[in-house]
């Protein structure tokens, strides 16, 4: 199991980048941390998560 944005998930296994598309979340608009450290954007598609891992997303929002 995954912690992700504080829930547990099963998701070990995958990348970041299946994770964020079954999450729907879109790629260009989050930042995500894996166990505390920021995930470059170029490196989701080979950043795989695993039993025990902590992810954070988080969104960006406009406004003003």
């Amino acid at each position: 199991m995954v912690r992700i944005n504080g829930e547990m998930n099963d998701a070990s296994g995958k990348s970041i980048a299946q994770l964020l598309e079954a999450l729907g979340y879109p790629p260009q608009r989050v930042a995500v941390e894996l166990n505390m450290e920021i995930v470059p954007k170029a490196e989701y598609s080979e950043t795989f998560v695993k039993d025990g891992d902590s992810v954070e997303i988080v969104r960006f929002v406009g406004g003003g």
